[in-house]
Parts: C-alpha cells; structure tokens; sequence
C-alpha cells in the first residue's frame, strides 16, 4: 500500500468505471495517478455474481453498441460486445411481436437509407431494410433484417413490427412470413395501426442523424409528456416507444427528462442493444488491468479529500497536486458536503435457469401489456453463452421500482404469461435487490453537470451526465480533461520518475 507520505500527482477516489477510465486518460499523458477504491474489489455497482459456473449481473444495465466511450474509450481495446437480436420483442395481447431499430448496424445512413428504400419500394413487393453495419462483437451475425415489413402494395401501411413465431433453428432472425410459414398480410401485422410504423422508423432514422448538442437544445418535459406530443398513434407509444423506454431508462412511471429519452432513443436507433461478453464487471476488470502497476488500490477507506490530500482510514494522509471523486452519488456528497445527491430508480434483477430454454432467441422481450412486475427479460445465455454452463439456460429478468413482497413467486407467474411456457420447474440462481441503482434524471436535468468544483478538486460518475454506463464513462474523460488543463497537460507534473514512483508503490 501507498505510504503515507507519498506522493502522486492526482489521487482518484474511487474505482468504478468512471475512476478507472479516468485514471488511464492522466497516466496516458504522463500524471503519476493512485486509484483508492474501498472494497476489496474494482467495479462498484457494475459487478456480477459467480454461481455454479452461471455470471450473474446485479443491475444488468442494457448497453449500446453505438456507445462512443465503450467501443473507443481508452483501456477497453479488448472488450468484446454481445449483441442482442436486432430490435426488440413485444409481448402485447398473448402474441410476440418483433419491433426493430431502422439503423442496423451502419448508423445514421442506415437509417436514412431504410426510410427512402421504404418510400421508394414498388408497390407489389416488401421491402426489407438492408443492414451492412459492422458490430464489434463475437456473436453470429444475424441472418435477416431486424424489422419485417409486409406490404399490402402501398409503401404508407408496410408495418414495422409483425407476429414473431419461432421454429426449429430460429436463435436470431428469420423473416416473420417465413417463421410462420405462411404469408403475413399487412391487416395482421399492424400492431400500431395504419401509417404507424413508417412514422416511427422515420422518427427513429431522425433521431439516429440528430447531432447529440440539437438534441440536448429541445425543450425538456418528464418523458410521459413528451410522448404525447411526438404525432404518434397512441398505440405506437403505449404499445412500443412506453415499454422501451421503461427498460432503457430504469425508469417505471417515465419521470426522465425527454432528452435523456431522446438520447436513449438516437442510441437505439443508430446501434444495436449488447452486453459485455462473461459479465458486467468485465468492464472494470479491464480497465484495471491495463492501467501501470501498481495504480489501483482496494480496501482504502477514504474519509476526507482536499485540494492537495486525501485522508485514509488506513494509512494517513496522502498528498497530492489534485483530488477526482468518483464515487456514486451518495458517497461523494459524504467527501464533497453541497454536492446534491439524486433521487434513485431501484432495480431488482432475477436469475432464472433451466435446461429448456424458452423459444424467443437472442431478443430483449419487453411487456407492452405492463400485466406484471417485470419490465424486460431475456434468455441471456442466447445473447452470451459464457454466462451459463452448457446445456443449461440463463434467463434474466428485471423488475423496476418497489418489487411485490415475494417477488421471485411474482416474477416467475409473470415470466409464464410471458415466454408462453411454464416456470414451475426453473430454479431460482439470485435475487439482487439495489436500492440505489440508477440516479433518476427527472427535468430539469443538466447532461453536462460540472466536474470542476475548484482547481484541485474534481468529481465524476453517471451523477454528473446521464445514468448510463456511456454518461459515466464521458463524465470521466470531462473530468481528466478540466484537470490535465488545470495541471498542464503534456508536461511532467512530478519530479520524481513515474516508473519509479510506482514501483515504490507496488513494493510497498
């Protein structure tokens, strides 16, 4: 451990994602960095449980393949995505119903060009949105496109969301008509009404070419305001855009500021849903890992921070040339007194196995209904296989706000209706309950929350964007850019060597 009279040029307190991704942008321009975490463990909330060879994530916070920071963020060169099947499951009326993102995998243009592709179709056949995007992940690629349109020989009515029955084989996405082996008439497949679904894809393909600063200048309302205003049936919005959003939000009575929805939405659009390969905490694993050794110190209890030194529980006072907070929310108000601290979205994920896995493929199935607790769930081992042991399946599924009293007997009633199977024989892996999951972004909510405090003193974490693993991973890079300008970026801030001075560290 660091003695106590050492001294570095910045201490980050904290290693969660957001500490971590920090701590590599300053040692990557030459600031001797200490990164004090008081588990015994780096992560934070983002940690998953191993049980009998199964990887159990605790908050199972759904990722985005179109995340900036996560695909291109210093340290994380080897994470390998998950993705789930394109698009989304929607369980509405006792039937599965595949709802798809217009971009696939190549953005922007994807979506523009599915919308004109849509518009220009000859009026005797469908049209099937091409996705040529690369996903950086090591899944299959799928076999077919994301949404399935049924034309009726106008291109105004080709619905966007179809009837999903599954056959033998089907593990991504096969065409509806095919899946059914008969033809679905556009009558059928019209879940949202007439109309409906090419006003949504031309909505999302919008969202998707939306530059983020334009977005971030609409004016802001609680999110189940905001879709009443948006020109869309209400079907599309009960039936699609309000269960989405639920589940990307954390967020049951959709309170969030709309332009944390809309952000949510251009990423749906513009990527495709994932999951970090063999768990959430890959992520801070990673990012420890090819940090100097040496860097990253656990079980330091923190009590008290300055500009220029921390006070440890364990080892005294450490100096240093400047302080970054990056704690969750409550315990940097504790070091940080006026930092206001966020209301929270509690979340309570529950694991479920069983060796007949339900036939929905790699799809986040989502309860447009709303007829029970749980928001989102997923055959997670479809998505990745690490996280199960062969021949067994992994379903995981997440229940937003206050959970019912015995809610494994709820959830698995719930998860009967719908997987369309019985739950009686699965077994129960984990229940994790987080109080303090998600901080809530209710309006008027900055994106762009100061991390300079004063010179010396910095804080980041999702507190300070938005509450995703993406505002996190940017609060950081704000932060160890306000504090690499206030330092002087470029130059040795220490005269000591910072080889050296690290290998002192890890010696001691």
């Amino acid at each position: 451990m660091l003695e106590p009279a050492y001294q570095v040029d910045v201490v980050v307190v904290g290693a969660g994602v957001a500490g971590l991704s920090a701590a590599h942008r300053l040692t990557s321009a030459g600031v001797t960095t200490a990164v004090l975490e008081a588990a015994e463990w780096v992560g934070g909330r983002m940690s998953t449980e191993k049980v009998d060879g199964f990887r159990l994530d605790r908050i199972g916070q759904l990722l985005f393949t179109s995340y900036p920071e996560l695909t291109h963020g210093p340290g994380l060169d080897a994470l390998v995505l998950r993705p789930f099947a394109p698009g989304v499951l929607l369980h509405s009326d006792g039937r599965h119903h595949r709802a798809g993102a217009p971009a696939g995998g190549r953005g922007a243009r994807g979506a523009l060009n599915a919308v004109r592709a849509l518009a220009s179709a000859p009026r005797s056949s469908p049209v099937l949105p091409r996705s040529r995007g690369r996903i950086r992940a090591s899944g299959p690629a799928p076999s077919a496109p994301s949404v399935a349109l049924a034309g009726t020989g106008s291109p105004d009515t080709g619905p966007d969301v179809a009837p999903y029955a599954p056959h033998a084989g089907d593990q991504e996405s096969t065409s509806p008509a095919r899946a059914s082996g008969r033809t679905v008439t556009a009558e059928r497949a019209q879940m949202f009404g007439i109309g409906a679904p090419l006003r949504l894809r031309a909505a999302l393909a919008r969202l998707a070419a939306t530059p983020v600063d334009r977005l971030l200048a609409r004016p802001e309302l609680p999110v189940s305001e905001a879709l009443r205003t948006r020109g869309l049936p209400a079907r599309t919005v009960d039936g699609f855009l309000r269960p989405l959003l639920t589940a990307l939000l954390c967020d049951p009575d959709l309170t969030s500021s709309s332009r944390c929805a809309d952000l949510a939405l251009r990423a749906f659009a513009a990527g495709r849903l994932c999951l970090p390969e063999g768990g959430a905490d890959v992520v801070p694993e990673l990012l420890a890992a090819t940090l100097p050794p040496g860097t990253v110190h656990t079980g330091v209890r923190v009590t008290s921070v300055s500009t220029t030194k921390v006070t440890t529980a364990e080892h005294g006072e450490i100096g240093c040339r400047a302080v970054l907070v990056a704690t969750d929310a409550r315990a940097a108000a504790d070091l940080l007194p006026g930092l206001r601290v966020p209301e929270f979205h509690p979340v309570t994920v529950v694991h479920h196995t069983t060796d007949d896995a339900p036939a929905t493929g790699g799809y986040l199935l989502l309860d447009a209904d709303r007829s029970g607790p749980v928001s989102h769930t997923a055959v997670i081992s479809r998505v990745d296989p690490l996280r199960a042991p062969v021949g067994r399946a992994l379903i995981t599924s997440t229940v937003l706000g206050t959970p019912p009293d015995d809610v494994d007997t709820a959830v698995r009633r719930h998860l009967a209706r719908l997987y369309r199977t019985s739950t009686a024989r699965w077994e129960t892996l984990a229940v994790h309950h987080t109080p303090e999951a998600v901080p809530a972004m209710r309006p008027p909510h900055d994106l762009r929350r100061p991390v300079r405090l004063l010179a010396g003193l910095y804080v980041c974490g999702d507190h300070r964007d938005t509450s995703t693993l993406q505002g996190a991973l940017h609060s950081a890079h704000r932060a160890a850019s306000a504090l690499l300008a206030d330092l002087g970026a470029g130059r040795s801030l220490h005269r000591a060597d910072p080889a050296a001075t690290r290998a002192r560290a890890a010696a001691a």
